[in-house]
């Protein structure tokens, strides 16, 4: 099956809308960030205060994702979304509120954190869908690795869109606007995606494979947190990284505009993913994207313009996709059918927790020294990430082969 076909016949399970409405629906999350940041710099005229802000929504996110996870496990992902949808977009409104009032940024701060646990984590419940989705297929492994190729992409579209949506909101309007905006669309289309039927489909799904409490946190899985991790510091440190470089040239919101150029790269790496062939396998596929990860973020500490910034993010991204997408993978793969949700929302909860790091890292080296201190973070946690799933590889292998021949005792009995 070529990768053009999987994604017809995979699409063709759903329809076009509920791919649609899965990715506007994870848009605002990619929004809150930048927006909040800038929200509150704006409003404080510190960089710090907002820096902090945008911290506590990434932490608490973080903290709240897999909490979640597990409930959606439990009762299914339809009343659980619903809740975060709605309840995220009134904390994005609240937010604004406390923003534009005379109160200290600490209170900002809280509101933020409380918004940041409510947000929902979209992709990560979509890739639980797709095995249900996809049950009564012939070549179902096949099409689920296609499913998680397309929501990392998307993911990393969501990562493109959404901080232009800022920059663009920003430019037109006001953070406050852009915020708003972004409040409304998580509501609607947060909604509509929580309601779907897929969200039934994989809960029946989920209570038929349910054997009680099963481990969650394996070692195998605690490694993919790391990697993880370290990729969402190396978000967290390009934004800082190339914000300095936006607010040098008196341009603060071009700073969503270049963040969104590590992510056309990735897009299109992500969607590639599909046409590489079974013999790759997911562990060695994890070590090379690192070691690319780490040789495409080295000439970032070159960098000393916007003009020669965007070469650099372009490029980067094609390593940045497809390591998200294989850890995904792997994580479904070694994880037992009923934890899938806490497992998949664990992994994106690593990634909000290393973009926060990362953010707080490079800022206090950009404070010292500008932008070339703040993407060393990015080569450093490029360089950790080559080691980690070098020194890893064998137990993920060991993981996935236990958990296979797990699958088979089961359809055998």
């Amino acid at each position: 099956m070529s990768a053009l076909t999987g994604y017809r016949h995979l699409f063709g399970l759903t329809g076009p809308l509920y791919v649609l409405v899965g990715f506007l629906a994870r848009i605002p999350l990619a929004m809150s960030q930048l927006g909040v940041l800038l929200l509150i710099a704006g409003t404080t005229d510190s960089y710090g205060a907002g820096g902090a802000c945008a911290g506590a929504l990434a932490i608490a996110n973080a903290v709240g994702a897999p909490l979640w996870g597990t409930w959606a496990d439990r009762i299914g992902q339809r009343p659980v979304v619903l809740v975060q949808s709605l309840a995220g977009a009134a904390g994005l409104v609240a937010l604004l509120v406390v923003a534009h009032s005379d109160l200290h940024w600490g209170w900002a701060a809280m509101a933020s954190g409380l918004t940041g646990l409510l947000l929902p984590q979209v992709g990560p419940m979509a890739r639980v869908r797709w095995r249900p989705i996809t049950s009564g297929s012939e070549h179902q492994d096949k099409l689920v690795d296609v499913a998680f190729s397309y929501e990392g992409a998307a993911d990393e579209a969501s990562f493109v869109l959404g901080p232009a949506l800022i920059g663009l909101g920003v430019s037109l309007a006001s953070p406050t606007f852009a915020l708003a905006s972004a409040a409304v669309v998580l509501a609607f289309f947060g909604a509509w995606f929580a309601l779907h039927p897929t969200a039934e489909q994989a809960h029946v799904a989920h209570e038929t494979t349910s054997e009680g409490m099963v481990r969650l946190l394996t070692p195998a899985l605690l490694l993919l947190c790391i990697s993880q991790l370290l990729i969402g510091t190396v978000f967290g440190s390009v934004q800082t990284g190339t914000s300095v470089l936006a607010t040098d040239v008196g341009q603060p919101g071009l700073t969503g505009y270049f963040h969104a150029l590590l992510g056309v790269g990735s897009v299109i790496a992500g969607l590639s993913i599909a046409a590489l062939p079974a013999s790759f396998g997911l562990p060695a596929r994890l070590r090379w994207f690192a070691i690319g990860l780490v040789l495409l973020a080295t000439p970032l500490l070159l960098v000393e313009s916007l003009l020669g910034l965007a070469p650099v993010l372009l490029v980067l991204g094609i390593c940045v996709a497809p390591y998200m997408i294989t850890t995904f993978t792997i994580g479904e793969r070694i994880t037992h059918r009923s934890r899938i949700g806490a497992a998949m929302t664990m992994l994106a909860a690593a990634t909000g927790l290393g973009y926060a790091i990362g953010a707080a890292i490079a800022g206090q080296l950009a404070d010292w020294g500008g932008q070339t201190p703040a993407f060393g973070v990015t080569v450093a946690a490029g360089a950790i990430a080559v080691l980690v799933s070098w020194g890893g590889g064998r137990l993920l292998a060991g993981a996935a082969d236990a958990r296979e021949s797990a699958a088979y005792a089961v359809e055998g009995a």
